[in-house]
């Protein structure tokens, strides 16, 4: 564990990368997934909170007792409380009704304290009312440091400077599309950065959730799950972060989180099945993908009484529109088996 904010850059490993053999409509394709679940908290925000951290630290240091506030919907929260706890810092993480039940256990477990808005924003989420809440306690606490993973440049800095040559480095010569889930849009500009600094003919695919603001206008609808999707324009996105948008139902990319799991013993997180859902549809298109790699924000771990809970597919009124989605994946010959290492 790091003691000091210096160390926090070694503390990023690469993360693996494994070649998924995705049968669709008759063909097979070769699909790479990028598994950030392998950072010590689990989540690509690891990475993110590394480089929050840092630019903090550098405005003003962050000296034992600070007190760090971050609207979160929870990979964030946990990875910015495991690396404040060695540095004798504290959280404040503001979270919403979506935030799992799992992560809320592990934020209480690392001590962050949590304030729960339950007012909705009139976009599908709770994003405009949990900043809001975050500005109420910057102000009535003018020691708060806030890391505002929504407009600091320092989220994409550390994806451009990690993310992005990684997935260089192991997607290879044949590498020809990125799919990437959106939210704050610092994971896509920083990978963005670095692949188009290169001249290389990659696309890059920014996907977001069915009723999201975050790269298109869309109808308002609500969203379910956390992690993807915004109720306004991702503030970290530049004109060219971005070769095209696809925005996916939640009830698909449950749909392909099951069928994976099913295939494979896998459970991917839930904005990892909205990526794959919009790879697998490319696949299926006149011009598919020869070698497209997925960025996998997390596994499956934080959605246990989500994703993967029947109960809670009812309770939401997803479990028709998956049960369907699954049936007719499964019709159109939708298939996954790992490779060997």
């Amino acid at each position: 564990m790091p003691t000091t904010v210096a160390d926090l850059a070694g503390q990023i490993r690469p993360t693996p990368v494994v070649a998924v053999t995705v049968g669709f409509h008759g063909d097979v394709h070769r699909v790479l997934l990028k598994r950030e679940c392998q950072l010590p908290t689990g989540s690509i925000k690891y990475r993110t909170a590394v480089g929050l951290l840092q630019d903090l630290d550098r405005r003003s240091p962050l000296r034992p007792g600070t007190v760090v506030v971050e609207s979160t919907s929870g990979g964030l929260g946990c990875a910015l409380a495991h690396l404040l706890a060695p540095l004798g810092c504290q959280l404040i993480a503001v979270i919403d009704p979506k935030t799992p039940q799992v992560t809320r256990r592990e934020l209480t477990n690392a001590g962050v304290h949590l304030h729960c808005v339950t007012e909705t924003d009139g976009y599908g989420g709770y994003l405009y009312t949990r900043l809001r809440l975050v500005d109420e306690l910057c102000r009535a606490n003018p020691d708060y440091r806030w890391t505002n993973q929504y407009d600091n440049p320092a989220n994409p800095r550390i994806h451009q400077e990690t993310t992005g040559p990684e997935i260089i480095a192991q997607g290879g010569p044949l590498l020809d599309s990125i799919y990437v889930a959106v939210s704050t849009g610092g994971t896509l500009s920083g990978i963005a950065a670095h692949v188009r600094s290169l001249d290389r003919p990659i696309q890059l695919v920014a996907v977001d959730a069915e009723g999201s603001q975050a790269t298109t206008p869309q109808p308002n609808r609500w969203r379910h799950l956390p992690g993807i999707g915004s109720s306004r324009r991702a503030g970290q996105l530049r004109a060219d972060s971005y070769d095209r948008a696809v925005h996916v139902h939640d009830a698909q990319a449950i749909a392909v989180c099951q069928l994976f799991h099913a295939d494979t013993g896998i459970r991917l997180g839930g904005s990892s099945g909205h990526v794959l859902r919009a790879c697998i549809a490319d696949l299926a298109g006149r011009h598919p993908p020869a070698q497209p790699l997925c960025v996998c924000a997390d596994d499956g771990e934080r959605y246990a009484d989500t994703v993967y809970n029947a109960e809670w597919h009812a309770a939401a009124k997803l479990d028709t529109e998956i049960a369907d989605g699954m049936a007719a994946l499964r019709r159109e010959g939708l298939s996954f088996s790992l490779e060997p290492a």
